[in-house]
């Protein structure tokens, strides 16, 4: 039968990793408060790239415990089908964060913006478009959003891994997707558009680079509800042989380059 404890439980840690990733993202640069200066990210880590893996792997279990302990098939089904894309799309994801740490030569969030400052071309969405491409179609995946939205689709399943959830356990669920849309944004933001740094304009304050890093953001929240406004939804074969056969061997591709291209001193790491 059903189980009541993780049937309580999943909808918290669905929500709960997304919410704790927030924690590393440096929003801007330093601010100065009565003669000190502080940073505008809630905790500074020196690992906080690492961080972001790691918590926000956690995720799944919430998506994989919320579809079991209801006891339904529709339920199951559906997180079978949600923790299965989630890992087969992490890897590129956790890929394509190790590519731009390579090139910046650090594991803190914080001095991989910092190493994008300056000139507009040193973005990594420029120096490493394959990975940027790559991680973004792996957020879509990692957020359930329409075009991969297989674990809520509709004919097939009902509503997916949460079918027998309502009221604030159900909020719990959608408060969580939608949060991790934000972070996604937010994270794509931090490795690939530079953060908060403005483009020609190294070191600026932090009432300029707070509104750069919410602009920026906001394109790809955007970016999110134009494609699923805009394209189908693919089939599940269709999901998995793009995850394992096509993101997965570009992705590692990409890794051993940009790991050659450091070795050879072409970026200073």
């Amino acid at each position: 039968g059903a189980n009541r404890f993780l049937f309580r439980l999943a909808p918290i840690l669905s929500a709960g990793p997304a919410m704790l990733t927030v924690a590393v993202i440096p929003f801007a640069g330093d601010i100065t408060i009565l003669g000190h200066a502080t940073t505008l990210s809630i905790t500074d880590l020196d690992i906080s790239a690492i961080y972001v893996v790691a918590i926000g792997g956690l995720g799944v279990y919430g998506v994989i415990l919320g579809g079991w302990s209801s006891n339904s098939k529709y339920s199951l089904l559906g997180g079978l089908r949600a923790s299965a894309q989630m890992v087969s799309y992490e890897l590129a994801l956790i890929l394509c964060i190790l590519s731009v740490v390579l090139v910046s030569g650090s594991l803190d969030l914080r001095e991989i913006v910092a190493a994008q400052s300056g000139a507009i071309w040193h973005w990594n969405l420029f120096s490493q478009p394959l990975a940027f491409v790559l991680f973004v179609i792996a957020t879509f995946a990692e957020t359930n959003r329409h075009p991969f939205d297989f674990a809520e689709c509709e004919p097939e399943l009902v509503g997916g891994f949460h079918t027998e959830y309502s009221s604030m356990k159900f909020a719990l669920f959608f408060l969580g997707e939608y949060c991790a849309m934000i972070v996604m944004a937010s994270l794509t933001t931090t490795f690939f558009l530079g953060g908060g740094e403005v483009p020609f304009w190294a070191g600026a304050p932090w009432y300029v680079q707070l509104p750069a890093f919410l602009v920026k953001t906001s394109f790809f929240l955007f970016l999110f509800l134009w494609v699923r406004w805009t394209l189908p939804r693919f089939r599940f074969d269709q999901l998995m042989a793009l995850g394992w056969k096509v993101m997965l061997p570009l992705a590692l591709a990409n890794v051993f380059v940009y790991g050659a291209l450091v070795s050879l001193g072409v970026f200073g790491a």
